[in-house]
Parts: structure tokens; sequence; C-alpha cells
């Protein structure tokens, strides 16, 4: 989670994200970006040692300051396989619900409850509609 630069420009975003993709992919890493314009989750996953690369470029990324780890942990099965980088305009209380939500263990609800959804049950909830259709 981050704050992103402002004023924020769609080019340099779209710029950003290309470049990312790019890095990624040589890395084995998939991901999102969700921005609401002012904040900034990014989601990515794939082996430990991608992970690590692809947060250094993050940290030392000038687009966006105040940068925080919600969590870190191992998934059994990716959520964006297809996903080098990818960046979504998000809705500031959607994006405050995933950001907000229990980040540890990286596991779905069994069977998932509204009341006490994990980080990546809302994750999946907002990115359910994206996934469903290709891009």
């Amino acid at each position: 989670m981050s704050q992103a630069r402002q004023p924020w420009n769609r080019e340099e975003l779209d710029s950003l994200v290309q470049r990312a993709a790019a890095f990624n992919l040589e890395a084995g890493v998939t991901g999102v970006l969700l921005f609401d314009g002012v904040s900034f989750l990014q989601y990515i996953e794939g082996p430990e040692e991608g992970v690590d690369v692809a947060y250094r470029r993050i940290l030392s990324s000038a687009f966006h300051s105040e940068i925080v780890e919600l969590g870190r942990g191992t998934v059994g099965s990716r959520l964006l396989p297809y996903w080098s980088m990818h960046w979504l305009l998000a809705d500031p209380s959607q994006l405050r619900s995933v950001a907000c939500a229990d980040w540890t263990g990286f596991v779905r609800s069994t069977p998932p409850s509204p009341r006490r959804s994990t980080a990546m049950d809302r994750l999946h909830v907002y990115l359910h509609p994206y996934l469903a259709r290709p891009q």
C-alpha cells in the first residue's frame, strides 16, 4: 500500500505498469495494481526471489511514497497467473476494504463469510469481474 505522487498522470502510470509487466515476466511474477487516484494497493505473487526483486523495485520507485507492506506469505495457487502486471482504477472504499482486511495466511475463507472475510477473499471478489473476461 502506498500514496501516489500527485498530481498523477495516466500516461505515466500506463508506462510504469508496462515496464513492471516486462520486468515481472522475466522474474516470474504476476500481480495487479489497484489505484483510487490517491492510494495504490499492489498485490504481487510468484517465486520468492522474483517477488523480492520486484518489491525492491517498488521501494525505489519515485511514483509513490509512504509504502507499507501489508503481508507476505505463501499461496497454494496464483490468483493472477496471466497478469505479469495490470492496473485497475479502484473505488476508494473498496480499496480500503481490501487493505484493512486480514492479510495473515494468504488464504480464502471456506466457506466465504462476508462478516469474516480475509484480504484474499476481498481481493478475489473485487477482481472476479475482470478475471472472468479476457484482457
